[in-house]
């Protein structure tokens, strides 16, 4: 007589597809290093220089940047060293917009040039699209998402407004949500700016997805969300977005 095998159990037609884990109704982006990457340092360089009247050759740009990005470039790795004096505005940078144009102004004046005005306008680069590249999958996957109705937030730890980089990108109608850190005072991994983002966009942490580059990024677990963590890409290369794309879909 063969064994009685009990049917399984059907589903609740509420409860997640997959055993503590939801359907992912919402994707966060983080910007730097996710959806965008800064320009090459050397041409971040002679561009800055050329705004202060100057050319430089590319040995003596290539140098320069070198030194730049090793005192501290913003939307570059961390320096390896923050000058006392500039330890305030350092802790500051992504709760305040003076705090963080003084304290990358700071670092690059550091760094000995024979450009007048070279310190602030490497960072005037910043604050333009044209200093940065989006990633060669950001509008392919934004796009997507938007057709699957899936909203968008981008929560970034930055210190000026990213808004008009998306407008120039023409992708910023592909956003639901902007959360920074310097306009809601918390930055990344506190939780409380993963909730705000959920709440702009109306969805359950649990069923809500974070996308970023870092260990602050992966934080989101501890508000509830589910996190992916890609390694950051050069600049204007494919970042492999369509991971989150694809778990949407899931």
């Amino acid at each position: 007589m063969p064994e009685h095998v009990e049917p399984p159990s059907p589903r609740a037609p509420d409860g997640p597809a997959h055993p503590g884990r939801y359907p992912v109704e919402a994707v966060l982006f983080d910007f730097h290093g996710t959806l965008a990457q800064v320009e090459d340092p050397v041409a971040w360089v002679a561009a800055a220089a050329v705004a202060c009247g100057a050319t430089l050759d590319r040995g003596k740009a290539t140098v320069l940047a070198d030194r730049l990005v090793t005192a501290g470039r913003a939307g570059g790795p961390l320096p390896h060293r923050v000058p006392v004096h500039l330890a305030e505005v350092w802790a500051d940078r992504d709760l305040y917009p003076h705090a963080h144009r003084a304290a990358y102004v700071g670092l690059a004046e550091t760094v000995s040039t024979d450009i007048e005005g070279l310190a602030d306008a490497l960072y005037d680069r910043l604050l333009g699209a044209d200093g940065w590249l989006p990633y060669a999958d950001t509008a392919e996957s934004l796009k997507a998402l938007r057709a699957s109705g899936v909203p968008v937030a981008v929560v970034s730890n930055i210190g000026f407004d990213i808004r008009p980089h998306f407008e120039a990108w023409g992708l910023a109608d592909l956003v639901d949500a902007f959360v920074l850190s310097y306009e809601v005072g918390r930055c990344k991994p506190d939780p409380a700016i993963f909730l705000r983002a959920c709440g702009a966009l109306g969805v359950d942490p649990e069923r809500a997805l974070m996308v970023g580059d870092t260990p602050a990024d992966a934080g989101a677990v501890r508000a509830g969300l589910a996190a992916l963590v890609l390694p950051a890409g050069d600049p204007g290369a494919v970042n492999g977005l369509a991971a989150a794309v694809a778990l949407t879909r899931s």
